[in-house]
């Protein structure tokens, strides 16, 4: 299932070319067979499952998690493993949405929107006189960080397709 690019049109001479072919019959070249040219993709196989931004969600709400449970770190960094394992493997195919997420000016700006709704709720709450500090408020909080990052990553995820449909790099 090579790419039939030769430019004699013989079977099984040269470098590509199909025994399968008929002398003289010029076969299709099947897609994605042009270097450099990627067939478009849909929207569905780029599109990460929102289960996938549970990973990041968690990731998240770290910072409150060990807080609230000091020993779960050993969980944390299993966690980040699966992460990078599920990735690498079963992702695999949809990275190129991931690095495009990532690299994406709507990204940083969740990244950095939820450093200031972390440090600037912590902050506020202190400042009221109602600063979380026990285990329960931090589970909570965590909680609510990871819903936050998964909402908004799904958001950003849905802009990005849009706007690679819109570029004609995707199809709906």
């Amino acid at each position: 299932m090579g790419s039939v690019l030769a430019a004699t049109t013989e079977p099984g001479v040269g470098p590509g070319v199909r025994a399968d072919v008929e002398p003289g019959v010029q076969p299709a070249v099947e897609p994605g067979a042009v270097p450099g040219v990627e067939p478009t993709a849909t929207v569905a196989e780029l599109r990460l499952p929102v289960w996938f931004f549970g990973f990041e969600g968690l990731l998240a709400g770290a910072f409150d998690l060990l807080r609230a449970a000091p020993g779960c770190w050993p969980a944390l960094v299993a966690l980040g493993a699966v992460n990078l394992a599920v990735s690498l493997t079963l992702m695999r195919g949809r990275l190129r949405l991931a690095r495009l997420l990532w690299r994406g000016r709507g990204t940083r700006k969740v990244a950095f929107g939820l450093v200031g709704l972390r440090v600037g709720s912590h902050l506020v709450l202190g400042l009221l006189g109602a600063a979380v500090t026990g285990a329960l408020g931090h589970v909570l909080f965590a909680l609510a960080m990871g819903a936050v990052t998964v909402a908004l990553l799904a958001h950003v995820q849905r802009t990005a397709l849009g706007a690679l449909v819109a570029a004609g790099k995707a199809t709906a």
